[in-house]
């Protein structure tokens, strides 16, 4: 069996904020690998990073926004080392990204096929109208979207549609990597399920790797093969989705998002919320950000920081499990 080859590799990844109260680390010493034809998704409530590492990754970031350590790079070239010219043609061909509201990432004045052509264009200057043309036809049918929308407008698509559109354009070019920013979120039930059912049959298709990003713990660990969970900038676990959906032995914060779960099918129903709020990223508590809000916190986890380590099958940071080797859920 060939041995899959790393599309992304994040090495002590470290993005700040300039804030009127000096950096705020956003994201804090990260490290992932994502192989080819791998889904990998990434939890975490809103403040946790998810989306500043999905912006760091694609070169993205603006503003007071930085990186201010580590690697990434995409089959095997550094991102951070390409010139602008190099990150122009870079991005699409090799990395993608889709965000999380279609409307505002399409042209309100453009039609469906011009947004396509635009992409193409920009990469392959010397295709013709008729390759471009049908390059768009065959897109359009990957999504589902009956052809005669290459001529509509944005405000003419419903939210599934323009979320199948911004699919459409973000694989166009072939690229290894698709970063997916919570790109349901805007969406009923229905339709959530439907563009999740398309992503797995185009992904099955046309074999490129996925970072999903979202704070839904059940649909993200349904549809990926591993997920990391992120908490106050930091990666506390990455294990395979199998393991992640049977409660067990995991870091306390991926218990609370488990315990959280709404779940249809049980006789008695209890929802259980994770205590406290999220930490202050200007002030973060010492040692494990977590500790204020868990239940099995001790003084060693007020004064020292938990680096994630590698148990059994998963990699947690968390006192509770050095040394010691997590049971294997079948």
């Amino acid at each position: 069996m060939t041995e899959r080859k790393p599309v992304l590799e994040i090495e002590h990844l470290s993005v700040a904020y300039d804030s009127p109260r000096g950096p705020v680390q956003a994201v804090n010493d990260v490290s992932l690998a994502i192989y080819e034809e791998e889904i990998v998704g990434l939890v975490g409530e809103s403040g946790s990073g998810k989306s500043t590492m999905a912006y760091a990754i694609m070169r993205l970031l603006k503003g007071v926004a930085y990186v201010t350590g580590g690697s990434i790079k995409i089959n095997g070239k550094d991102v951070y080392g390409l010139s602008k010219q190099e990150l122009r043609a870079f991005r699409w061909a090799e990395m993608a990204m889709v965000f999380q509201s279609a409307m505002s990432a399409l042209n309100p004045v453009m039609t469906v096929e011009q947004q396509i052509a635009d992409t193409i264009r920009s990469h392959q200057k010397n295709a013709s109208s008729a390759e471009i043309r049908k390059r768009a036809e065959e897109l359009l049918d990957l999504v589902r979207i009956d052809r005669k929308h290459l001529k509509s407008y944005p405000h003419q698509l419903s939210g599934g549609m323009k979320q199948r559109v911004v699919i459409a354009i973000a694989i166009c070019l072939k690229p290894s990597l698709v970063i997916m920013d919570e790109p349901t979120t805007a969406l009923d039930v229905v339709v959530q399920r439907s563009i999740l059912d398309q992503i797995q049959e185009i992904q099955r298709e046309v074999k490129f790797a996925i970072l999903f990003i979202s704070h839904d713990f059940s649909l993200v660990s349904e549809l990926a093969s591993r997920v990391a969970i992120m908490y106050a900038g930091r990666v506390v676990e990455l294990a395979g989705s199998r393991r992640l959906r049977v409660a067990g032995e995991h870091h306390p914060y991926t218990e609370g998002l488990l315990r959280a779960i709404p779940r249809l099918t049980a006789d008695d129903v209890v929802i259980e919320g994770i205590p406290g709020n999220p930490p202050n990223l200007v002030e973060l508590p010492s040692g494990c950000a977590f500790h204020p809000r868990c239940a099995h916190a001790t003084e060693r986890c007020a004064v020292e920081e938990p680096r994630l380590q590698k148990t059994g099958q998963a990699e947690i940071a968390c006192h509770l499990f050095q040394g010691r080797e997590v049971p294997q859920h079948v």
